[in-house]
Parts: C-alpha cells; sequence; structure tokens
C-alpha cells in the first residue's frame, strides 16, 4: 500500500469516526499532495511523498514558532497537534546520536575546519540521513557546534 493510498484510507476512517482535527489535517496533506502532482505532471513516489510531508511538517514548526511570539497559544496548539498527524506518515525521527554521528562522518569524508565550507559539511550529513526524518535545523546545529 503506497503513502498516497494510506493516507486516503486513514481520511475515510477519520469521516466515518467523526475525527474533524484528523480529518482537516489530512484534506490539507492530500491537497497539498495534489497540487505537486499537478506541478510534477505525474504521480509522485514515495520519495516525493515523503519530502512532500516533511516540508508540511517545517511549515507547521515554523507557525508554531511565529504563533507562540505573538502569544497565540490555541493557534500554536493546533499546528502542533497537525504535526503530530503529519509524523505519523513519516518514517521514524533521526535520534540526535545519529545525526551527531552523520556530522562527524561527514566532518572526516570533507575535512572541513571553517564556517566558509558548512555547506559541503551539511550536504554529506544529510545525504548520510537520507531515508531518515532528519531535522535540517538539528543537523544545522550539530555542524554549527563542531565548526566552533
Amino acid at each position: 500500500m503506497s503513502l498516497k493510498e494510506r493516507i486516503t484510507g486513514d481520511m475515510t476512517a477519520a469521516m466515518k469516526a467523526r475525527d474533524a482535527a484528523r480529518l482537516s489535517t489530512l484534506r490539507m496533506v492530500k491537497a497539498s499532495v495534489q497540487n505537486r502532482e499537478i506541478e510534477k505532471g505525474g504521480e509522485l513516489s514515495d520519495e516525493e511523498m515523503t519530502r512532500a510531508l516533511q516540508s508540511l511538517v517545517k511549515q507547521r514548526r515554523d507557525s508554531v514558532e511565529q504563533y507562540e511570539k505573538a502569544g497565540r497559544a490555541e493557534l500554536a496548539e493546533k499546528e502542533r497537534a497537525e504535526i503530530v498527524v503529519i509524523e505519523g506518515y513519516l518514517p521514524r525521527a533521526a535520534s540526535a546520536e545519529e545525526i551527531e554521528r552523520a556530522v562527524a562522518e561527514a566532518f572526516a569524508e570533507t575535512g572541513a575546519s571553517s564556517m566558509k565550507e558548512m555547506g559541503a559539511v551539511m550536504k554529506a550529513a544529510q545525504a548520510r540521513l537520507a531515508g531518515r526524518n532528519a531535522d535540517g535545523r538539528a543537523v544545522s546545529e550539530a555542524v554549527k557546534r563542531k565548526l566552533q
């Protein structure tokens, strides 16, 4: 069963269970996927679907940050609930230890020693974390800690 079929099936289940919050989130996910398919001009692979879902999670995290700065706790909580639903369709998140290990291997590979080389290290670390749900911000912070 593809990721898209799973989302559609879960959407039906949410309708039957009258779970409005989950249904709303799944509809938003499905609409986003359909927009990406239109842009591409064809079906998305599971890998492309995963990237689309990761993008949605990142957008939600940014929104949570903005809502908290503005003192809108109820909106931030709604966004957090959406993140939980979306993350249920993503692969297991990379742990802090896995991120640190990937960054250390990337440093060994690139031989980086200054902030100018951060991009090369980030690229190598992200390549090592491919297939896992690694937060780019966490990877970036780990690279910065090593460079300082």
